[in-house]
């Protein structure tokens, strides 16, 4: 069974927060905020914004928690904590109308954490408004989006847990969607192209359920989406896809169903490329990176960063997976200036 301490949970400060009056000695009232949390979670009844959360991990014993929200979004990693030397950290989230994927159910209104971790102890909790906050927006398919069930993960969802304090990801990813169905959904680019904010970095991936996109209409999507993130003021970053966890006999990825060549034989990484450098948008080539890591792992360790194991499924991501992919973004992010080194978080 998991250890839980709960030593102190901080005024919760929203600007409609009212201020509690001194306790007294005797007064055994629990401290302003607690009732938001139990033992292993938190709701905070916030409208739909961004939020700084710093929380105070640890207490008397040794500890290890780890914090996700909303949609099982990873927030912070697992954080150890030796017994009587609490630490604080902070991240931001996105708290949205639906809460996951876009055209997916609400989900509950305001922010709600999940304490997790080997031995989760959380000693304070503090949630503040942060209209400001650096913002990265996701448009992807199911291998970005908020998997609303284990063990599915899309890299989006794991992205969170990079970031300090001050940058959010709104993950607007979508199950089953190409660069014809998102741009042609009211729910998707219709929502996703109004909320763009002058100064945000928008991270395009959309290709595997491009199955029979052709090349000039894929070309055009990429080109469209490019060109309205920028009259919105923010910043596209053109991402090539995960590969497919769909080995050769000799033990290397090259073919069309690992690489995502589709089946008119348009290939889509390549595409992605090709309008990168047209448009001297940034480009993450996680195709290349992902089949580099994915042949050198083998046969046999690669299983684990998809879902062969639990459900035979070489497209899809696991947690693990998930989280590797996305340490892969974070690092290109980066090393092409687009994130400070200050404000994420390695290993």
């Amino acid at each position: 069974m998991r250890r839980f301490t709960l030593a102190l949970l901080a005024a919760l400060t929203l600007s409609s927060a009212v201020p509690a009056a001194p306790a007294q000695a005797h007064d055994r009232t629990p401290p302003p905020g607690l009732d938001h949390c139990t033992a292993t979670a938190c709701h905070f009844d916030v409208p739909p914004g961004t939020y700084d959360v710093t929380v105070r991990l640890g207490g008397t014993a040794a500890a290890s928690t780890a914090v996700t929200g909303e949609t099982r979004r990873s927030l912070l990693p697992e954080t150890a904590t030796a017994a009587g030397h609490p630490v604080t950290r902070g991240f931001t989230v996105d708290v949205r109308t639906p809460e996951g994927e876009p055209t997916g159910p609400d989900g509950t209104p305001g922010l709600d954490l999940a304490l997790g971790g080997t031995a989760p102890a959380l000693a304070g909790i503090r949630v503040t408004p942060a209209p400001h906050a650096r913002r990265i927006i996701l448009i992807g398919d199911s291998t970005v989006c908020d998997q609303p069930g284990d063990p599915y993960s899309g890299w989006g969802q794991q992205l969170p847990q990079f970031l300090r304090k001050g940058i959010s990801v709104a993950n607007y990813a979508d199950s089953g969607e190409s660069t014809v169905t998102y741009l042609a959904s009211p729910l998707l680019w219709g929502r996703v192209g109004q909320l763009i904010r002058p100064g945000d970095l928008v991270l395009v991936q959309l290709a595997h359920n491009d199955k029979t996109t052709d090349e000039a209409t894929y070309r055009a999507n990429l080109e469209t989406f490019v060109r309205g993130i920028r009259d919105r003021g923010g910043r596209p970053v053109l991402v090539t896809p995960i590969v497919r966890r769909w080995f050769n006999a000799d033990g290397t990825l090259d073919n069309d169903t690992a690489l995502l060549v589709n089946g008119l034989g348009v290939d889509l990484p390549g595409v992605v490329r090709s309008v990168a450098a047209a448009e001297r948008v940034t480009l993450v080539d996680l195709t290349a990176q992902t089949k580099a890591l994915v042949e050198s792992l083998g046969v046999e360790a690669s299983k684990a960063l998809y879902l062969y194991n639990e459900k035979k499924d070489n497209t899809h991501t696991s947690a693990h997976g998930a989280t590797v992919y996305a340490g892969l973004v974070r690092d290109a992010l980066v090393a092409r200036h687009l994130l400070p080194e200050g404000r994420v978080r390695v290993g």
